[in-house]
């Protein structure tokens, strides 16, 4: 694990401003401790040589004056670091979560939910931790030590030399220790994941487990997972400590060899009181901040751990392999376009064709119907229409040719998952819009199905306290409230109607129809009879990706 990731400097600016603003009060820390190492030995060498008390008045204010900025700086170094912390969290989420949503739900499916979510909120945390206690010491390492030793060196040679050869001992102590840090860390962190998933799989199949009677049966399994990561936080609590107290004897032997020369060389008088306790109150100094970096490196470990796993998902630039292109600039074509049309379109996965040279056009004022067997690839051709899987090819909206990566603004889409939230039926039909359309609210609700839908009804998590179909016609109500409101051309239903009964199923089709009739492109993934049977055209997919 390296000290300081470059990547937290190309990701988060806010990591740079820390570092600026770090070095700076790490500097103005390091002058500080050196005017305060003087003035101290001066107080004592002249109460020694038994000055009076308004001799020493002078010297006494500018010590309290340097105590007191000592502890502004530190102050201020910490809270430098709690911000600084907050502000790259901040972005790194806010980096994260876009990249998350660029690459859409396909993406996402193939990854670990759990993991993701843990290292996007408590894994990132721990960030506080690498900046509050490892990064702030890291600078000072590379800023006061040098200051120091020169200082030492100045003023002792002996000592300062001293200093040189028995600093290089710390970083190897730090090295092994840091390995073994490093590894039981890595080894926690995968056992928190574990833990995750496994408690999330036990409460996603709950249901099951209870109408079966095999809850029980996951009490041994979660003890199990419980019990491992307890092992292994216990274990790298040890290592911590035992780093600890490995580098404070280091530090200590070192200090106390440098103590040792220069009290034989006070009784030999070869050495001025004032310069050897002058020196012999820098030693620890230039020892404090390579030890603090070995001391607090497993405070860090977690943090880096999440940032690794975070910067693996922004430096992730393609999907199975297959670069997406760059959003291009383009008009909005709006309601305007009068067909979509699919030339050559490939989809690649891993380097095997799942669609191959798919022809098709949908036109607008129709509802076009995409049916096959499970597996042809029809959510595939979904997410290439919605720009989430890189394709070859060609894809028109009338005069506009659209690239994976371009906008969708003139797209709207229900997918075969509702995403309802905690929150009014209003709220989850809008989705974040800041001012709600009431009359394109009540029509998208109408037009799905739902007229008797009270919009101030509160649905819980996941959307309790509706049906199924319930939800799955909320889900299509949201696509045809943005079509509305945003003016899109195309309408995207990924199987609106498997939840349904008949009576709702026509419902939806004729709200289908009139959405179709405004002059819109609406396309519907479908097996059910009634919906293919209402369709003005149908594309089969086969397994071999023809129509």
């Amino acid at each position: 694990m390296r000290p300081l990731d470059p990547r937290l400097l190309r990701y988060a600016t806010a990591a740079r401003w820390f570092l600026f603003v770090g070095a700076v009060l790490g500097l103005a820390q390091t002058l500080i401790v050196v005017a305060y190492a003087w003035l101290l030995s001066r107080v004592i060498t002249l109460a020694i040589d038994g000055r009076s008390i308004d001799e020493l008045s002078p010297s006494i204010a500018a010590l309290a004056v340097i105590v007191g900025l000592r502890a502004l700086v530190v102050w201020l170094l910490d809270a430098a670091a709690t911000r600084g912390a907050a502000q790259v969290k901040t972005q790194l989420r806010t980096q994260v979560l876009a990249r998350v949503a660029e690459r859409g739900p396909e993406w996402v499916s193939g990854r670990q939910g759990v993991r993701l979510a843990t290292t996007v909120t408590s894994g990132l945390d721990a960030l506080d931790n690498y900046f509050a206690r490892y990064l702030p010491q890291l600078l000072l390492t590379v800023i006061a030590t040098p200051i120091l030793v020169a200082v030492m060196l100045a003023n002792d040679l002996a000592s300062g030399i001293t200093v040189i050869i028995v600093l290089p001992l710390i970083p190897v102590f730090m090295v092994l220790i840091g390995r073994a840090t490093q590894s039981v860390q890595q080894n926690q962190w995968d056992a928190l994941q574990r833990l995750g998933s496994g408690f999330l799989d036990v409460v996603g199949g709950l249901g099951t487990l209870k109408i079966f009677g095999r809850e029980r049966r996951q009490f041994v399994r979660l003890r199990t997972i419980t019990e491992d990561y307890r092992q292994r936080t216990m274990k790298v609590l040890r290592v911590s400590f035992l780093s600890g107290f490995v580098l404070e004897l280091a530090a200590s032997l070192s200090v106390a060899l440098i103590a040792v020369s220069v009290g034989l060389r006070l009784v030999d008088g070869s050495l001025v009181l004032s310069v050897g306790l002058f020196v012999l109150l820098l030693a620890p100094e230039a020892f404090l901040p390579i030890r603090q970096v070995g001391a607090q490196f497993h405070a860090a470990a977690d943090g880096l751990a999440a940032a690794g796993d975070v910067f693996a998902i922004l430096d992730d630039d393609a999907s199975d392999g297959a670069s997406i292109p760059n959003a291009v600039s383009m008009t909005d074509p709006g309601t305007a376009a009068s067909a979509l049309h699919l030339h050559s379109l490939t989809v690649r996965r891993q380097g095997t064709p799942v669609i191959d040279g798919l022809d098709a056009e949908f036109r607008s004022g129709h509802i076009s119907v995409i049916n096959g067997v499970s597996g042809a690839g029809k959510s595939t051709l979904v997410g290439a229409l919605l720009g989430f899987v890189p394709y070859d090819g060609e894809v028109r909206l009338g005069d506009w040719t659209i690239t994976p990566g371009s906008p969708r603004s003139w797209l709207a889409w229900s997918g075969q998952r509702p995403g309802l939230m905690s929150g009014t039926v209003a709220h989850n039909v809008a989705l974040g819009e800041a001012a709600v359309d009431s009359a394109a609210l009540e029509t998208s609700l109408d037009w799905a199905g739902l007229s008797g839908l009270s919009t101030a009804t509160r649905l819980g998590v996941n959307g309790a306290g509706l049906s199924g179909g319930q939800a799955q016609r909320l889900a299509a109500a949201r696509a045809i409230y943005r079509a509305l409101v945003h003016g899109c051309a195309v309408v995207v239903f990924d199987e609106p109607s498997s939840a349904l009964d008949a009576a709702a199923e026509l419902d939806l089709l004729r709200g289908l129809r009139r959405l179709a009739d405004q002059g819109r492109i609406v396309i519907v993934v479908s097996h059910r009879p009634v919906v293919v049977a209402a369709a003005d055209r149908v594309l089969t997919i086969r397994e071999d990706a023809h129509v």
